[in-house]
Parts: structure tokens; sequence; C-alpha cells
């Protein structure tokens, strides 16, 4: 008797995976890059004029000239504002933010000079000479920066006593400030540099827009003090201990400035 023919084996088809083991690809559109700063500018709302000290100090006759040219942007966290080596085109402000100026040298290491917090206006002496910057600004929290066109700014100086007088207070008291920074480079003991930058930031000529409260967290303070951030939080307990800041939810409370300054 014939052998029965051998059944045909059919390869085993493979069970189709589970919704938990089947992999998903999902198409994710590239995020445009930002276009530059000068192409993101726009007019300044009414709301945001007072914000701007010099602005609303002038007579009314100069503030019709100059207001249409002044314009405003939203600068990201890391977007340049003043780059080292480029012509002076503004005279810039902080409505709204923190800005930082610092310069790097060829080895790469970086050393900042200031914080610029909300009312701070900077580069004036740049714009008096119109020569390039010697410092870079860059944003470390998503800001708002103002800005006057250079020739505009030249205008209110051969027109404007007003204009002239809050000019030579800033070069007045920033002249101090250097200064102050200097002595702040100098010294090793962290308390005191936190106290001394935290000061700087709280001077009512420069920086009218800050009031009572600085907004700032601890890592924004210590890339402006060059610090770790938990140096920093070991100095702010120890001035809040002191009695000279409060420490509050998303800013800080200068309760003593002379002391901060003499720390």
């Amino acid at each position: 008797m014939p052998d029965a023919p051998c059944p045909m084996t059919l390869p085993k088809s493979k069970p189709k995976p589970s919704v938990s083991q089947a992999v998903v690809v999902e198409r994710v559109a590239p995020v445009a890059p930002l276009a530059p700063l000068h192409q993101r500018r726009r007019a300044l709302r009414q709301e945001e004029v007072a914000n701007i000290p010099w602005l609303i100090g002038l007579p009314e006759s100069e503030q019709h000239v100059i207001l249409p040219q002044v314009s405003i942007v939203q600068a990201e966290v890391g977007d340049t504002i003043c780059r080292v080596g480029k012509p002076v085109t503004y005279w810039f402000g902080v409505v709204e933010g923190l800005l930082k100026m610092n310069t790097v040298n060829a080895h790469g290491q970086t050393t900042t000079y200031l914080g610029i917090p909300p009312g701070g206006w900077f580069g004036e002496g740049t714009a008096l000479k119109r020569e390039p910057y010697r410092y870079n600004v860059q944003a470390i929290r998503t800001s708002w920066v103002a800005g006057l066109p250079v020739d505009s700014f030249h205008w209110l100086l051969d027109h404007s006593p007003t204009f002239n007088r809050f000019v030579m207070n800033q070069l007045n008291e920033r002249v101090g400030q250097f200064i102050a920074a200097l002595e702040m480079d100098r010294i090793q003991n962290p308390e005191a540099r936190v106290a001394r930058n935290l000061a700087a930031l709280f001077n009512p000529v420069l920086y009218p827009g800050v009031g009572e409260v600085l907004r700032i967290t601890q890592q924004e303070l210590a890339y402006l003090v060059g610090l770790s951030r938990q140096r920093v939080n070991e100095a702010l307990q120890a001035l809040s201990q002191a009695g000279h800041i409060q420490v509050e939810y998303g800013g800080l409370r200068v309760l003593n400035l002379p002391a901060l300054r003499t720390v």
C-alpha cells in the first residue's frame, strides 16, 4: 500500500502586533527658525509707553516726533541684542524681562558685567560715539526690548534739554556701576558677591522698572553672579536670615539696600 502523501506544511503566519506593540511613526513638522530680531519688531502700544521712563518725561511736542520711531521686539532666551564688533544702530532698553551684558575671550571664557532688569536702558556711551559694540547683550529670559534708532537718539541730544539731563544722569550712575562691578569681580566670598549684584539690580536710577520686588530665579542670578545655583541658594539664605532680603515666590524683595552694598 503506497504511503499516504505527507500533508503540505504551510509557513506559520506571524502574529499581528498588538496595539501596545505597534510602532507608530508620527511625522513632526519642522520648527521654522525665528526671524532676526529686527524683522520681528513692531510699534509700541500705548500701555507700553508708560514703562519707558525717558519717553514719558519728554515734552509733548518731542513725544509726537519720537514715539513713532521707537519699536519693540520679543527676545527669546539666548537671543543676542548687541554683539561685539557690530555697529550701533539702536539705543536699547528693557521693558520686561532680564538681559545680561558680557564678553567672551579668545579661550571661550565668559565674563558677565551686569544684569539689565526692567526699566534699564543701556549703551548710551556706544550710541554717543557711534562706535562698534565692545560687549554682547543677551536675553536670559523671554524679554521685551525697546529700541530707539541711533539717529533719533542724536536728534534728541541736539534738541531736548530734558533728554540730555536723563542721559547725563545715566552716564554718571553708570560710572559708579562699573566701579562697583570691578570691585565685585575681586570678591571671593559668595555671600558678598550675591549681595552686591542684587544691590546693583535694585538701582532706582538705572532700573526704575524693578520696583520693590525683582522677578528673578536662582538660576538666572547664578548666571549673573558667576556662581553655581547651590552657592547662590546658600548666599540668599544667609542674606535672608540677616534681614537684608526676603525671598518670595518668583522673586526677591530687598529690605535693606544699604546693607547689601556693604556686605
